[in-house]
C-alpha cells in the first residue's frame, strides 16, 4: 500500500501554504486543509462503496469490510442514493443539462427522471464535454433514443412534473451526488457535464449506464477521453 504523507510531512506542507509565521493564519490553513482531505477522503471511500453497491454486495458484506455496523455504514453512505442532490458546485451547462432531463422525461410522458433522462439531456448542450466525448463514440443522441425507446418507452398519455420537486429515481439521485464525488476525485471544485458521465458508472445497473457499456463506452475511455479534452480546453 502506498504510505500516505506522516504527520511531519502534513505540518510542513500547511507552514508551506500558509505562507506566514503568524499562529492563526497557520491554524486557518490547517483547518482548510484538514476540512479539504477529509472531504476528499469521504468522496474517495464513497467511490468504492458505490462500486460494490453497483456490484451487487449487501451492506452486510460492506460494514464487514470497513469494520463498522450495517446501521452505521447504510447511514453515512446510504444517502447518496436517496437525498435530494446539491447543485451549489454545478456549472450553468450543467444546471442546464439537469434542467432538459425533466424535459426528456416530459416529452416522454414519464412520471419520474431517470437516467435515461439525463443521457439524452447531454445533447441539448452540444458543446458540453461529456457530450463531445460521447459524439467522438459515435453515440449520438439518434442512437441513444433508439436504445431508450428499448428500454423504456415512451408513454401514452401526457403528464406534469413537479417543477419545485423532481421526481428523481434513486439511480438518477444517486449519479446526481456522484458527480460530486466525481470532481472531487479530478481535484475540480465544480461538477460539469464530464462528472456527471462519469457517475453513471458507480452503478453499473442504471439503463444509461448499460446504453454507454452496449454503445461501446465503458467508464476507462470515458475517463481518459474526459481527461484528454480537459487538457486540450487548459491549453
Amino acid at each position: 500500500m502506498t504510505p500516505g504523507p506522516d504527520l511531519q510531512q502534513l505540518i510542513t506542507t500547511i507552514k508551506t501554504d500558509a505562507g506566514s509565521d503568524d499562529e492563526l493564519e497557520q491554524l486557518a490553513t490547517a483547518a482548510a486543509t484538514i476540512s479539504e482531505l477529509t472531504t476528499t477522503s469521504d468522496a474517495a471511500l464513497g467511490f468504492f462503496v458505490d462500486r460494490a453497491r453497483g456490484a451487487g454486495k449487501s451492506w452486510v458484506e460492506i460494514s464487514a469490510v470497513l469494520g463498522v455496523s450495517k446501521q452505521a455504514a447504510h447511514k453515512r453512505f446510504a444517502d447518496s442514493w436517496t437525498s435530494k442532490p446539491a447543485f451549489d458546485r454545478y456549472t450553468e451547462r450543467t444546471k442546464a443539462v439537469v434542467a432538459a432531463a425533466a424535459d426528456v422525461a416530459r416529452e416522454r410522458n414519464h412520471t419520474y427522471i431517470g437516467t435515461e433522462h439525463l443521457l439524452l439531456a447531454f445533447y441539448s448542450q452540444p458543446r458540453a464535454v461529456a457530450t463531445l466525448v460521447l459524439l467522438a463514440h459515435g453515440i449520438t443522441a439518434d442512437s441513444v433514443r433508439a436504445a431508450v425507446d428499448l428500454e423504456s418507452p415512451a408513454g401514452a398519455e401526457s403528464v406534469e412534473l413537479d417543477a419545485d420537486n423532481p421526481p428523481y429515481t434513486r439511480r438518477t439521485a444517486h449519479v446526481l451526488q456522484g458527480a460530486v464525488g466525481e470532481a472531487l476525485t479530478l481535484g475540480h471544485n465544480y461538477v460539469g457535464t464530464e462528472h456527471l458521465l462519469l457517475a453513471f458508472y458507480r452503478d453499473q445497473a442504471g439503463v444509461a449506464t448499460k446504453i454507454l457499456l452496449e454503445q461501446g463506452l465503458d467508464e476507462a475511455t470515458a475517463w481518459n477521453d474526459i481527461r484528454a479534452a480537459l487538457e486540450r480546453i487548459t491549453k
